[in-house]
């Protein structure tokens, strides 16, 4: 299985990943409706994209934790 370089991200993909590493020295747990509402996404488009982050090579690690009011991510740094 290949690994997904930043460079084979789309545009919001890129604009996720960029939020969770701004906040994930002070933050580890991400509710994709905030995200959401903090980038302009739906709580299911932050969903659908994080998955696909899961297996890229970002530099953080991300793990399904929780689906309460909305998913929470675990975030990582690696």
């Amino acid at each position: 299985m290949s690994t997904a370089t930043a460079t084979d991200l789309t545009s919001k993909q890129r604009r996720i990943l960029r939020y969770l590493r701004e906040h994930a020295a002070t933050k580890t747990y991400f509710k994709s409706r905030v995200i959401g509402q903090e980038l302009g996404m739906t709580a299911k488009e932050v969903g659908s994209n994080i998955t696909a982050l899961q297996g890229a090579d970002s530099g953080i690690e991300i793990e399904k934790w929780g689906y309460s009011s909305s998913t929470t991510w675990k975030v990582t740094c690696l």
